[in-house]
């Protein structure tokens, strides 16, 4: 089955035969309606994925094409829990439909057997959720209720492995999924909130391998048996620019890897230590000596040999993990996942839903032409994708399956063409930075 024809059969699946199913079972359906699960779900979805500012009027307007009559204020009744309880149903069984692309094509990754990225981010809600999902202070700007995100997702193929919803006021390390999913061969990059050694433990016993950033306060041991809870103590005593040291982190000696370090220029230490203070003052506390002298390196923990990943492509492999932020960012900025036009609760539930929904359908039809091809743009997938959306919805909708796939064809040559992004030669790419280190950086 072609990659265009696995995106149709999961689209007619979640969105036709799924989501009328469950507009019973979830009791947002309670009398024969024209308005079923199916049709509420493709309304929002499709809107949203072609507008996500669309007004109550443009999403009856989808309706009607449909072929349901109703009116503005008759839609905006439907806004229920049961109608949160459907959507969030729907995206659930959504996130089980495993859609991957083809491999990266670039060396210094493909020698994993995955590369998997896993962070959270958090969308702030009416203070009326509370109860269903719990906020957390400054991070949500005092919102009393948030969702937090977790998503963890290989790079190679753009496969989804996890994408869960959490309350927000639950750390990382909890909302994580297990680390037992992580298949040997895998390299795991994830940023600080996700570095615990009890996951390296069990990664290692999967012989998987590890890549993040180093965590302040860890007590680490060097191979001369000496113990160090001051890490720039210890980068300073070597006397260099450079770092690149077998060592053990924990203070029973728990985890055997690299410690890899590089001394920032200056203009990069005084931005970040700004940074550290506008942060600080934000959440109403003082920046630590410790985080001013550390913001002087650029310093990683892995577990991946000299032999597989210099210094040098260490610090290329480590900017990849970025490569999630650009989803959050995309998700945020142009799918608008954290901002409705209304106020209402449960409106303000089913935009969230509906458009996280809108986004996983991007991303399905992004794994077209996007995803195998790291020189592509999401951004620029996702402009085209919302060109296209009412034309997916009608096919969808119709039970059309040759139609969906003519339309799927028709947006995969666009993605082809149209959403390659511009080499830069000041501040190169990610990718062209990786391409470098493997053409030129690997032992």
């Amino acid at each position: 089955m072609t990659m265009i024809d696995q995106v149709a059969t999961a689209m007619q699946a979640i969105l036709t035969t799924t989501a009328y199913r469950l507009g019973r079972t979830t009791g947002f359906v309670q009398r024969e309606s024209k308005l079923n699960g199916a049709v509420f779900t493709e309304t929002l979805v499709f809107t949203y994925l072609a507008n996500p500012e669309a007004t109550l009027d443009e999403l009856t307007h989808t309706a009607a094409t449909m072929g349901v009559a109703i009116s503005a204020p008759g839609l905006d009744q439907r806004f229920t829990p049961q109608a949160a309880d459907l959507l969030q149903q729907v995206l659930a069984a959504a996130l089980t439909r495993m859609l991957s692309s083809q491999s990266w094509d670039l060396p210094i990754l493909s020698q994993f057997t995955h590369v998997l990225v896993e962070d959270s981010t958090l969308i702030a809600l009416p203070p009326e959720l509370a109860d269903l999902w719990r906020g957390c202070g400054t991070a949500t700007k005092q919102a009393t209720a948030a969702l937090k995100l977790t998503l963890r997702m290989d790079l190679l193929t753009g496969l989804v492995e996890t994408l869960t919803l959490h309350p927000g006021h639950l750390h990382d390390s909890t909302t994580a999924a297990p680390s037992t999913t992580v298949p040997a061969g895998a390299l795991y990059l994830a940023d600080l909130g996700f570095f615990r050694l009890t996951r390296m433990v069990e990664l290692a016993a999967q012989s998987a391998l590890v890549l993040s950033r180093f965590k302040l306060h860890t007590i680490v041991w060097t191979a001369d048996g000496q113990r160090w809870d001051d890490i720039v103590a210890l980068l300073d005593a070597q006397g260099g620019t450079v770092v690149d040291q077998d060592i053990w982190l924990g203070a029973q000696r728990t985890v055997a890897g690299r410690l890899v370090a590089v001394a920032a220029p200056q203009e990069v230490v005084d931005q970040r230590r700004r940074r550290l203070r506008a942060d600080a003052r934000r959440d109403g506390r003082t920046v630590s000596a410790a985080q001013l002298a550390a913001a002087a390196w650029s310093i990683f923990f892995t577990t991946v040999p000299r032999e597989r990943l210099s210094v040098a492509a260490v610090l290329v492999v480590a900017r990849a993990r970025w490569q999630i932020e650009l989803v959050f960012k995309t998700w945020k900025s142009h799918g608008q996942i954290d901002q409705s036009r209304s106020g209402k609760p449960w409106r303000v539930m089913c935009d969230v839903y509906a458009k996280l929904l809108a986004m996983v359908v991007s991303h399905w039809v992004s794994l077209i032409e996007v995803w195998g091809y790291p020189d592509r743009s999401l951004v620029k997938a996702a402009q085209v994708i919302e060109k296209h959306a009412m034309r997916l919805a009608e096919a969808v909708h119709g039970w059309d399956q040759v139609r969906v796939c003519e339309t799927l064809t028709t947006i995969a040559r666009v993605l082809a063409t149209g959403c390659r992004m511009n080499t830069r030669k000041a501040k190169p790419n990610t990718y062209q930075l990786l391409l470098a280190v493997a053409e030129h950086l690997l032992p």
